[in-house]
Order: C-alpha cells, then structure tokens, then sequence
C-alpha cells in the first residue's frame, strides 16, 4: 500500500495547532495513566517545540501530523510524532517513518520513548525498535540507523 506525503518544515505559527493534535492523540493513553491534564499536555508541547526539528506531514490535501528529529551527539530522537485520528490506520505513520530512517545521513541509532500501552509501540517494533528501559509511564526503545 503506497501512502503519498511530503514532509514540509514546521513554523512557529505551526506550534498551537500541533499542541491540539498532540492533545486528540495522547488524551486516551494519558487517561488510561490516570496522566490527564487538558492544559499540561498542551504547554508540554509549547514549551519543548523546535520548529527547526520539526516537519509537518502533509497527506490527502491537509496537514495530517507531525513528526520532529532532534539531534544528538549519540542519536536522532524521535520526538512529537503525531498522526490525526482521521488519517490513522492507513499506512501514513508506517510511511513516514520508513522515510525518515531511511533517510539517514548517519550511523547514530534512532531512539524515542512511546507511553506505556500505547498502540505505538507495534508500530515502532514494527520498523526496528527494541526496548532500551522502562518504568511504569514510558517506554524507551531504540533502533539502528538504516544502511
């Protein structure tokens, strides 16, 4: 199943709208956690944001998520990856990150943490990642940069 993207950079504008998504997509695992907060999940965000590590996922004629890689001297941390509800479960999140680690201009490992229970982390295992540690909110997996 062939799933057509571009990832465009984020812009400062981009950050209120981005902090909703992030709110939609993380508000069941956050409940589940008994983790709920409608104004820290959003301000989390705002406050963690580097446009300059940021794109926008642009899929069907709107903007259907995002996804940040944040360097680092031993990784590139997968940050803020959101897919809209409304585009989820069509192979978008797989696409995107099969690009974006494909894409790699390094042997630096890709690394993230998902929430514990989260349906993300078939995703992620899915494209490589294992699991680095855990306590009893997050997951940290890692996964080799793709030759």
């Amino acid at each position: 199943m062939s799933v057509d993207f571009v990832l465009r950079p984020s812009v400062a504008s981009d950050a209120a709208w981005i902090a909703e998504l992030r709110a939609v997509v993380m508000r069941p695992d956050l409940e589940r956690l008994a983790r709920w907060d409608p104004i820290r999940v959003r301000e989390r965000f705002l406050n963690a944001f580097q446009p300059e590590h940021t794109y926008v996922i642009h899929s069907e004629g709107v903007d259907a998520g995002v996804i940040a890689i944040r360097p680092e001297p031993d990784a590139r941390w997968i940050e803020h990856f959101f897919v809209a509800p409304a585009h989820q479960g069509k192979g978008l999140g797989s696409a995107v990150l099969r690009h974006v680690m494909s894409a790699s201009v390094d042997e630096r490992p890709f690394r993230l943490d998902v929430l514990q229970g989260s349906p993300a982390r078939r995703l992620y295992e899915r494209h490589g990642f294992v699991l680095e540690s855990e306590d009893p909110i997050d997951v940290f997996m890692m996964a080799p940069a793709t030759p």
